[in-house]
């Protein structure tokens, strides 16, 4: 009986690791003579780095770069040696887990602390890329990260422009002179689910700027100014990509790294399933485990569990889902190649426990499913 065991972090309670551990451990002690398969998952937010370095034994590399504020924060970025691919999660440099929630500023905020970690990756010899932009502090449209790679940009003064998304409304001169010339060089892959343009009502800041600080005025004046920025790179690069699908992705990072980088789009649970070679891992397996802190109809829209049922079900692999919740419209994810979905909680119990208890929670339902199983083999 071989078992592959492939889900996502769970927010707040345990990384993705650990949970792949919980739900392993339950197996075991269940049913000792399984050959059991653990793949760290993620889908291109939070936790993607961890999942890809401990699924593919990576180098987790750290360095300090610039915060979203400025402030100095230490980074993690991931190396790949055997196929030169450097790993870069924003919300480590960029993210607005770094940010405390009064003191998050969308009109400020910048992704230079990005700009910085691809530069290292650059400086490392890398060939390939990989950008997993959820999870930002940002609306700057990327130009902190393509300022600390080069570009310069300046005011009608002639001054050097202030960091942040809001003072790119008086860009007069985009200098591209001193872009790093690596970049033509590296394959750019970002890893996002989300698909929405750089400017409008379904935009970066209007979609976005809300939950990083911004007030409806801000937003308003974001957008604007990330559209002010859009024609400069227009008429600059001769040819307009703010409308193109998820350049508006953390803040206006997708509208740069394709604009700047050629970067082209995959969902994140793709991308981390192709490192963590999933596909390899499944074939031959009895069952595979996933799961996700709470699993609902938008686990559809490119969620890890998602994205490990395509896989299974190339291979004829069923696929149980173990999430905290079970949420509104679960149920439509049966037509998708999940075969069965189960919730955590042994009886009522506030949020809070359930985060403390989850690895327990895991370990208890993965026996459970684990004695299940057995008998309907059996029968």
């Amino acid at each position: 009986m071989k078992i592959v065991i492939a889900p996502d972090s769970f927010k707040d309670s345990l990384d993705a690791a650990g949970v792949a551990r919980a739900i392993a451990g339950g197996l075991a002690e269940a049913w000792p003579g399984a050959v059991l398969v653990e793949c760290p998952m993620a889908d291109g937010g939070e936790g993607t780095l961890e999942a890809i370095v401990a699924a593919s034994h990576g180098e987790l590399r750290r360095q300090v770069v610039r915060g979203p504020l400025g402030q100095n924060v230490e980074a993690g970025w991931g190396w790949l040696a055997d196929s030169r691919t450097a790993v870069i999660e924003m919300a480590q440099a960029s993210g607005i887990q770094l940010v405390p929630q009064g003191q998050r500023d969308a009109c400020r905020s910048s992704t230079w602390g990005t700009g910085e970690l691809i530069a290292a990756a650059l400086a490392a010899g890398a060939q390939r890329i990989v950008l997993a932009i959820g999870g930002s502090a940002t609306n700057d449209g990327g130009s902190g990260m393509l300022r600390a790679l080069g570009l310069r940009l300046f005011d009608a003064a002639g001054q050097p422009l202030a960091e942040g998304g809001l003072a790119l409304a008086g860009l007069a001169r985009i200098d591209a002179s001193d872009l790093d010339p690596r970049l033509a060089e590296v394959c750019v892959e970002v890893a996002a689910d989300v698909d929405n343009p750089l400017c409008g009502a379904n935009g970066a800041s209007a979609i976005f700027g809300p939950q990083k600080g911004a007030s409806p005025e801000q937003v308003q004046w974001l957008d604007q100014a990330l559209g002010h920025f859009a024609d400069h790179c227009a008429q600059l690069l001769g040819e307009d990509l703010r409308d193109a699908p998820g350049c508006g992705a953390a803040g206006g990072m997708g509208f740069a790294a394709k604009a700047f980088m050629g970067a082209r789009f995959r969902p994140g649970v793709e991308v981390v399933a192709e490192l963590a070679d999933l596909d390899a891992l499944v074939q031959g397996a009895d069952l595979v485990i996933t799961g996700e802190g709470r699993f609902d109809a938008q686990t559809l829209r490119g969620k890890t569990p998602m994205g490990v049922a395509k896989v299974a079900k190339r291979h004829g692999v069923p696929v149980v889902v173990l999430a905290g919740t079970l949420g509104e419209g679960y149920q439509q994810l049966y037509g998708h190649g999940i075969d069965a979905a189960f919730a955590l909680a042994s009886g009522p119990m506030s949020l809070e426990q359930a985060c403390a208890d989850a690895a327990a929670l895991l370990h208890a339902r993965a026996g459970d499913i684990a004695r299940l199983w057995q008998v309907a083999r059996k029968a």
